[in-house]
């Protein structure tokens, strides 16, 4: 059995006169939205998590981050947690007997729908549709891989769901957690402070979101387009539908080749 895990996020929701360190015990808090971070690198966590909006809805208990570190289930001496691909090639792999022991520590504390995710560019890819279920679910395991991967064996015999962020390739699975999480948090209640903010930015409805303009009225020779300027609702929501089409159109045109056949 590896040490405890790293938390982050508040044991209790209530004021302070100083902010409770987001490096806590293991802790949880009932029926909290819970990450749990399987990494060779735990100090990577929370990262940018820990700033803006999901740092503010981590210290206050609307979420909970946990992070079990590879290198605590390592073997022998050295903690080694990999070894050469079987059948020969470059790099190493991950091995099943460090990896399988860690997922199941993390997914000792899971409940209900949980489901475990594993970053790699070979998974399917990620989406605002799966940001949208992972928030609806309990919480969520990912485990965030390094070198060639790991040994196949761990995702069949936990039915591990591999996704990806993009057709490329980073040197571990630590940036591309933290980007999902983002994508996550930020839709479960209360993270936002304006909920309608989420119905109509990019993705939510199968579309770009519309071009965003602020003060001032005229800048460097550009106008802010009349019709935002005219207070009719109805014409400016017409305007930004039409808008968010065609960027979707020129843009994204696999996007609206979808959004055609599910119409």
């Amino acid at each position: 059995m590896g040490d405890a895990p790293r938390s982050h996020g508040r044991k209790t929701i209530r004021q302070a006169l100083k902010p409770r360190s987001l490096m806590e015990g293991d802790e949880e808090l009932a029926g909290v939205w819970q990450a749990r971070i399987v990494t060779l690198f735990p100090d990577a966590f929370p990262g940018v998590l820990g700033l803006s909006l999901t740092g503010r809805a981590l210290s206050e208990g609307r979420w909970q981050l946990h992070t079990h570190d590879l290198r605590d289930f390592g073997i022998g001496k050295h903690r080694n947690v990999d070894d050469t691909p079987a059948g020969g090639g470059a790099g190493m792999v991950l091995r099943a007997d460090v990896v399988g022991p860690a997922i199941e520590a993390a997914q000792a504390h899971a409940r209900g729908r949980w489901p475990v995710l594993y970053m790699s560019p070979r998974g399917r890819p990620f989406d605002q549709a799966m940001a949208r279920d992972l928030a609806r679910s309990d919480g969520v395991t990912m485990l965030c891989g390094r070198f060639e991967g790991v040994d196949e064996r761990v995702l069949e015999h936990y039915g591990v769901t591999e996704v990806s962020l993009g057709d490329f390739v980073m040197t571990g699975g630590e940036p591309a957690a933290q980007a999902m999480l983002d994508a996550t948090v930020r839709l479960l209640p209360g993270v936002l402070g304006n909920a309608e903010s989420t119905v109509e930015e990019s993705h939510s409805a199968g579309l770009l979101e519309h071009p965003q303009y602020t003060r001032p009225a005229s800048w460097e020779g550009r106008e802010i387009p009349p019709v935002l300027m005219s207070g009719n609702h109805g014409e400016i929501e017409k305007w930004r539908r039409a808008q968010a089409e065609e960027l979707t159109r020129t843009r994204r045109p696999d996007m609206w080749t979808r959004r055609d056949q599910s119409s």
